[in-house]
């Protein structure tokens, strides 16, 4: 029968832990699955985001001969970003391990583990969820809370911007689909300017993917690609239309969805540093100033031993360093 003593063991450890959470099988997610934000760890709770204005101006005509005019210096900005601390946690009771038995060639310790990843799995989950709720929340501008109402970073007010919106005007059978993509796709490039990107995805949520693939333009364009075989099919995982991949994005945890519906969001992709998640170290003592881990994970044993608290967190920061590139797209 396995004692409480097994949780004293190497492999209960806080790096045992972690390892054994970081390496556990999780429901894939979106934003993970495309790479979009690239990922790195940090030895500080916050990250600073150095702002350098690049705005152009024409040179007037002056005389040959005479002082040139000066141009304006741009000055940097160093704008501090907070990470989030996302803890969560489960207990492994007493009760919970008392009639298991190592059977087979399975030890008591490889019986306990499987126990304790149960749980750690579970609470990988739920980080992964809460990630992918916060790169979302980064592209659309607003890192909300679990609650979707609680602004934990408004991206807007830090680089003190405003987000640019576009309305695609699906409700109006009349409606040139592509020439509104096109306008769409221009706003986008305007505030990119010179920066280079890969290509462009709109990620929609069901009314308005619905509306966009229902729209008299978009089905006269499929129309024929095919003999009609675009018509007869489920499209949700995305399709090219004006130079966009367009595809319904499926993100609700808790009735809280992650795009509000008859909305949709056009990203462009392959900017430099443009979507970012940051990893800070966890709030323990051997944690302190090392490059943060996307998860850790901890057991301490309970009041009068009676079981182990398990504890895991992330602390992570999303950042959007260009929100006015990503567009808000509405379909009336």
């Amino acid at each position: 029968m396995p004692s409480m003593d097994i949780f004293n063991n190497d492999a209960f450890s806080t790096v045992s832990l972690s390892a054994a959470i970081g390496d556990t099988p999780y429901v894939p997610q979106r934003l993970a699955e495309l790479n979009l934000f690239s990922e790195e760890g940090m030895t500080t709770t916050s990250a600073m985001i150095e702002q350098l204005g690049t705005t152009l101006s024409l040179v007037p005509a002056g005389t040959r001969g005479a002082p040139a005019n000066a141009t304006d210096r741009n000055k940097a900005k160093l704008i501090p970003f907070p990470s989030v601390h996302l803890p969560a946690s489960e207990t492994v009771l007493a009760d919970t391990i008392q009639n298991l038995r190592a059977f087979g060639s399975e030890s008591e310790l490889e019986t306990v583990q499987a126990v304790v990843n149960k749980q750690l799995t579970k609470m990988r989950r739920n980080l992964d969820a809460t990630i992918e709720y916060h790169r979302m929340g980064a592209i659309k501008g607003q890192v909300l809370d679990s609650d979707g109402t609680s602004v934990l970073l408004n991206l807007y007010t830090a680089f003190g911007v405003a987000q640019q919106t576009h309305n695609m005007a699906l409700t109006t059978s009349t409606t040139k689909v592509r020439e509104q993509i096109i306008k769409a796709k221009r706003k986008s490039e305007d505030d990119l300017g010179g920066l280079m990107y890969r290509g462009m995805r709109a990620f929609c949520s069901p009314a308005f993917f619905d509306a966009f693939v229902g729209h008299t333009a978009v089905e006269a364009a499929f129309d024929r690609w095919m003999n009609g075989e675009f018509l007869r099919q489920d499209v949700r995982a995305g399709f090219y239309h004006g130079g966009v991949f367009w595809e319904e994005y499926r993100g609700a945890v808790g009735g809280v969805s992650f795009i509000t519906d008859g909305e949709a969001y056009l990203v462009p992709e392959g900017v430099p540093d443009m979507f970012i998640t940051n990893y800070a170290p966890a709030d323990y003592m051997e944690a302190v100033n090392t490059i943060g881990l996307p998860y850790y994970a901890k057991q301490e044993a309970m009041r009068m031993n009676k079981g182990v608290e398990l504890e895991a967190q992330s602390n992570p920061l999303c950042l959007n360093t260009r929100p006015r590139s990503v567009i808000k797209l509405t379909a009336s």
